[in-house]
C-alpha cells in the first residue's frame, strides 16, 4: 500500500466534503493528530476505522486502499490486489507488535534478575528465585524474537540462551563468594555444625568457618558429588 498516496487522497475527499481535520477527528473519535498523520502519509488509519472513516468519506473501502476512485472496469482488479495489500499490511502491523512485546519481555527479565541479585542479600533464598524468573522472561522475549523455520533450530537457540544466561548468573554468584566472600545465591541446601556453615551448590561446596569469629575464614571446593 502507498501511504503517501492514501494520505493525499483522505485529504482531498476531507476537504471536497468540507471538513476539517477536527471535525473528521470528532465524527472517528481519534484526535486531530491521528488525522494529520494519515493524511501526511505516516501510518495508516486503524482496519477498524476503514468503514466508517469511508461512510464520512463517502467513497469505498477499495477507493480508500488504493488511494484514487476506482471506476467500474478496475473495480475487481483492484479490489482483489487491495486484499493482497491488506493482509500484507496486517502482517507487518503484527509483527511489530510482537515484537514490541518481545523487546518489553526482554528488558523487565533483565531488569527482574540484576535487581534481584543487588536487592537480596546473598544469604536470601528469594534473589535465585526472582533472578531465575528474570532469566527465564528474558528466555520467553528472545525466544519471541528469534525467526527461524526449522522448530528444532529455534528450540536449540532458545536452550542455548537460556544456558548461557543462568551460566552467567552462576559464574557472578561464584565470583561473589569468591572476592567477598558472602553465602552463593544459588544453593542447594544450607547446614550449620557448630561453628561451620555448609552452602551446597551444584558445581562446589562453601564452607564458612568460624562463622561471625574474627578468625572467620572460607574454603571453596569441588563440588564433592
Amino acid at each position: 500500500m502507498d501511504q503517501e498516496k492514501i494520505g493525499k487522497f483522505i485529504a482531498d475527499c476531507r476537504k471536497k466534503r468540507k471538513m476539517t481535520q477536527s471535525e473528521l477527528s470528532e465524527k472517528l473519535g481519534v484526535t486531530e493528530k491521528s488525522i494529520s498523520n494519515w493524511e501526511n502519509g505516516r501510518n495508516m488509519p486503524d482496519l477498524s476505522l476503514f468503514k466508517p472513516l469511508c461512510d464520512e468519506l463517502e467513497i469505498t473501502i477499495n477507493d480508500l486502499m488504493s488511494g484514487e476512485k476506482i471506476d467500474k472496469e478496475r473495480y475487481q482488479e483492484k479490489f482483489e490486489e487491495n486484499i493482497v495489500n491488506t493482509i500484507d499490511y496486517s502482517t507487518k502491523k503484527l509483527n511489530k507488535y510482537s515484537q514490541f512485546i518481545s523487546l518489553i519481555l526482554i528488558v523487565f527479565g533483565l531488569f527482574i534478575a540484576i535487581s534481584a541479585v543487588m536487592i537480596f542479600p546473598s544469604e536470601s533464598s528469594w534473589g535465585s528465585i526472582y533472578s531465575t524468573f528474570g532469566i527465564i522472561v528474558f528466555t520467553v522475549g528472545i525466544s519471541r524474537m528469534i525467526n527461524l523455520k526449522k522448530r528444532y533450530v529455534k528450540l536449540l537457540g532458545v536452550i542455548l540462551v537460556f544456558i548461557g544466561s543462568m551460566g552467567t548468573l552462576l559464574f557472578a554468584d561464584y565470583m561473589n563468594v569468591k572476592l567477598n566472600y558472602e553465602a552463593p545465591m544459588f544453593r542447594l541446601t544450607t547446614t550449620t555444625t557448630g561453628n561451620v556453615i555448609y552452602y551446597d551448590t551444584p558445581f562446589y561446596d562453601v564452607y564458612r568457618c568460624n562463622f561471625d569469629e574474627d578468625d572467620e575464614y572460607w574454603v571453596i571446593e569441588k563440588n564433592r558429588d
